[in-house]
């Protein structure tokens, strides 16, 4: 565990927020207990586009009112919490460790990742709840596959995931427990609802009644024809009711079990969450999430085990994440398109993959190919490279201070402050906030690379500015690296593993392509710039000799132009 402790610790900016200042501190405000770039100090507060917090413009007052889908209602909703003035409380169900965690579970935590950031840069404080669910049929029979103790190896894939949310920049949850730890808590939930007369004992086994619920199934507006006799268990002739779900399961040879007033066994799926969240938050909380496919029937059992076991129990706001997709087909280990989050991030930036979930509203599906992934590695390199010579630039030349910014740099910066909260705050909207920086990008690019914008007036301090709001922006996105050129050069060295090609060779074929060029034979040059363009090495002549840079693989390239 102290392993992956350190890895997360190492995962960024952003993780390092959260471990100096603590889970609970409003995002906004730990950002602006941040030195900014030295680049960052030529902006007086005078210069300042924004009277609203000074670190990243949200208004303290919340003058945009976040709107999210409720799942329940079917619609979006204006966010309230449930105790104004109180910490929000969300608990996100979390993974069941026998296997690494996929591309799916990536999109999943991505998602309410980002809503945690927003909720703290809205100045919300937030305690978020994720779990393991480390007591399962899942992990049982792989342990047993495999010859190894189920505690040992859900602990070991445990790890793993909080390696790649680390990678991928998700900040740590406030607690993170895990089934096996709760068995008092899960027990003392079974004796509550079995109280109430809402579920039976049959042999050691303890299920939940359905028929005595008559709330079942408002979640999924399923009805109780439609519901399925289980779900990750066996059909159980034994049951009142097709639908009945285990609460408690009788201890089986071979199976971890705890003692209970029903005989020795294990907690059944579902009344795990509902357990947890109760101890973290209350049987009353804010916001309960995971994926679409947990709509039903875990998170309708949640609702009826948790009304069960407290008549008051409520929870706000039910939100749920889209499907992964892998080229157009269902992702699943029988298609042989199981594709893990490990697999990814060896030939692509992490945060590579990060923008590629981005790209795409957090509840429709999303398509997951390889030229996207190429097509959001491509854009993020761009981000960070006009980021950089930004840095650069402003590090090494000295600029005047005290005067107003131009009106038009301060345009782009009201223009980008907007359209970033108007997107996110309708139900996170993060596609439109990532195209709301391209035009301040394309500015930078002209205020650093054309004739006319060097000559522009309060040139660095526009570009200072610029970059600070980019700064805020990318954060909340969870896209900020720790240093922008330790980030480009490790989207080189990806590029350079997907092109099977050494950085060596490259410098190689460029001294070749150089010496063509002045013995006249273009033919030749052409050629090296299309053989290194194709595998996605893209050459750039300027006036200090040739370098390189990542890009889109040529067909790739001359696709997305197509489209264009």
């Amino acid at each position: 565990m102290a392993a992956a402790v350190v890895v997360r610790r190492a995962a960024g900016l952003i993780p390092l927020l959260s471990s100096r200042f603590g889970a609970r501190m409003p995002l906004h405000r730990a950002l602006s207990q941040i030195p900014p770039p030295r680049f960052c100090r030529l902006l007086s507060q005078q210069t300042k586009p924004f009277s609203a917090s000074a670190s990243n413009g949200a208004a303290t007052d919340r003058t945009r009112e976040l709107r999210l889908y409720n799942t329940k209602s079917r619609k979006k909703e204006q966010f309230r919490p449930r105790i104004p003035g109180r910490e929000v409380g969300m608990y996100v169900c979390g993974v069941t460790p026998y296997d690494d965690s996929h591309i799916g579970h990536a999109r999943a935590y991505v998602a309410f990742d980002v809503l945690y950031r927003y909720l703290r840069y809205l100045d919300y404080e937030v305690r978020y709840v994720r779990n393991f669910t480390d007591i399962d049929d899942k992990i049982i029979a792989r342990a047993n596959q495999l010859g190894e103790d189920p505690f040992s190896l859900s602990k070991r894939f445990s790890d793993d995931f909080l390696s790649d949310m680390a990678n991928l920049q998700c900040l740590p949850p406030s607690v993170e427990p895990r089934v096996s730890d709760h068995v008092d808590e899960i027990i003392n939930m079974i004796k509550q609802i079995l109280d109430n007369r809402c579920a039976y004992v049959v042999g050691g086994d303890v299920y939940f009644s359905v028929d005595n619920f008559p709330e079942y199934g408002e979640l999924s507006g399923r009805k109780l024809d439609d519901n399925r006799a289980g779900e990750r268990v066996a059909v159980d002739e034994r049951k009142r009711n097709p639908a009945d779900f285990a609460l408690w399961k009788a201890a089986k040879d071979g199976e971890p079990w705890w003692d209970s007033p029903w005989g020795p066994g294990r907690p059944g799926w579902h009344i795990e969450c509902s357990a947890m969240s109760a101890h973290y938050l209350g049987h009353s909380f804010d916001i309960h999430g995971g994926g679409e496919d947990l709509i039903f029937p875990h998170h309708e059992n949640e609702i009826a085990q948790s009304r069960a076991a407290c008549c008051d129990s409520t929870i706000n706001y039910w939100i749920h994440n889209g499907f992964v997709n892998v080229n157009s087909q269902k992702m699943s280990k029988s298609l042989g398109n199981f594709v893990t989050i490990r697999k990814v991030i060896e030939m692509y930036h992490p945060l590579a993959l990060r923008m590629f979930l981005l790209g795409t509203h957090y509840r429709s599906p999303i398509n997951y190919t390889i030229e996207q992934l190429n097509v959001a590695s491509d854009r993020l390199y761009y981000t960070y490279q006009t980021l950089r010579d930004c840095e650069e630039i402003c590090q090494h030349q000295q600029s005047n201070t005290g005067n107003p910014l131009p009106a038009n740099t301060l345009n782009y910066i009201q223009k980008l402050h907007d359209e970033f909260e108007t997107s996110m705050s309708d139900d996170l909207h993060t596609s439109v906030a990532l195209a709301a920086m391209s035009e301040p990008l394309k500015v930078m690019n002209d205020l650093l690379h054309t004739r006319k914008g060097k000559k522009q007036d309060k040139r660095l301090e526009s570009l200072s500015a610029l970059e600070e709001k980019i700064r805020v922006v990318l954060s909340v996105l969870g896209l900020l690296p720790s240093s922008y050129h330790e980030a480009l050069q490790q989207l080189r060295d990806k590029a350079l593993r997907r092109a099977s090609i050494t950085e060596e060779l490259v410098v190689q074929k460029i001294e070749e392509r150089t010496a063509a060029r002045k013995a006249k034979q273009y033919e030749k040059s052409d050629e090296i710039r299309k053989e290194l363009a194709a595998v996605g090495i893209a050459l750039m002549d300027g006036p200090d000799g040739t370098t390189w840079r990542p890009s889109l693989p040529l067909p790739e390239e001359e696709a997305v132009l197509a489209k264009t």
